[in-house]
């Protein structure tokens, strides 16, 4: 009898190696039923220039919602939203490893902007979806850039559709974006400022153990051997998942994507140095206030047994 194990739904930029393994019955061979929740549903996506922070923002807006509903089992999102995530979980949810994508992201602006470089974009509101992987990657990039007081950001939905069609219209001059609208954008004359890859990490509730998990990682490891072995035949996930909903990415071939901005590799543990580099980041933000030690954020028994069977130590 096969475990069944309900994902919240993910997109190609985010959990390419999951959809794959999925598609391809990785999953099932390894016992595992796997079933989607669709945490879109019901999401707001406006931009609001007045939210300039973080705080007040309900960091399960999306990402985690169904998870703490009792309706999913795991997620996947970005490791700083994650963070910060099972720091306010309410059901003892916690990260169990890295995902087995990197996930490339970048601020663009439009054609007509006067901004060139991210050295102007001080004083320029950025917009950025609050809890969401580009939220985190904007501060990191512009701070490289400018003074922290400098950097101005506000609330933009998550999903790149909704912030690239802001910026068009003129609400904020800069936003971040995921492929394959980073390619879409620049297909329309936008123009990239700055861009980095960055890591994610899975979240599970109490249901999910150390076998479990073992197994969802054994699966997602052949999915990424596979698409690292032909890198061209799986770009076509980043317009397939998105055309029906938004037919200008059905305009853009798979080719028009670079294979250079999609990153697999093998799930891991999160490096303890890394972890404790992260942590502290984010606390210089103000976020992660009521955590005293990065450890109460991930399941180390879950996530040194997980991955021990493949070599790897946390």
């Amino acid at each position: 009898m096969k475990k069944k194990l309900i994902l919240e739904t993910t997109a190609p930029f985010q959990g390419l190696p999951e959809l794959v393994a999925y598609d391809e019955g990785l999953f099932e061979k390894e016992g595992l039923q796997v079933e989607w929740a669709d945490r879109e549903k019901g999401v707001e996506k406006k931009t609001d220039t007045a939210i300039t922070s973080q705080k007040g923002v309900n960091p399960f807006s999306s990402h985690g919602r169904l998870l703490e509903q009792g309706q999913a089992d795991m997620y996947n999102a970005c490791e700083w939203g994650n963070y910060c995530r099972v720091q306010d979980t309410g059901v003892g949810s916690r990260q169990v490893g890295r995902r087995g994508i990197v996930t490339y992201g970048a601020i663009v602006v439009r054609p007509d902007s006067e901004v060139y470089t991210a050295q102007q974009l001080a004083n320029r509101t950025v917009g950025v979806p609050f809890y969401f992987g580009t939220h985190y990657l904007a501060l990191h990039l512009l701070e490289g850039f400018l003074p922290r007081d400098l950097i101005k950001v506000c609330r933009a939905p998550n999903g790149s559709r909704y912030r690239f069609d802001s910026m068009m219209k003129g609400e904020i001059e800069a936003t971040t974006l995921t492929e394959p609208y980073i390619t879409l954008a620049e297909k329309k004359g936008c123009r990239t400022i700055c861009s980095a890859f960055y890591h994610g990490t899975e979240v599970a509730s109490d249901r999910v153990d150390a076998e479990t998990y073992g197994a969802f990682n054994r699966a997602v490891r052949e999915a990424v051997k596979r698409i690292n072995a032909n890198k061209a035949g799986y770009l076509h996930y980043f317009i397939d998942y998105h055309k029906a909903k938004d037919p200008e990415i059905g305009t853009l071939k798979p080719e028009d994507i670079r294979e250079g901005r999609i990153v697999v590799c093998d799930p891991a543990p999160i490096p303890i140095e890394e972890m404790q580099r992260t942590y502290a980041w984010l606390k210089s933000w103000g976020m992660l206030e009521e955590t005293e030690s990065p450890l109460e954020l991930v399941d180390v028994h879950v996530q040194a047994k997980a991955h021990s069977a493949m070599g790897y130590r946390a």
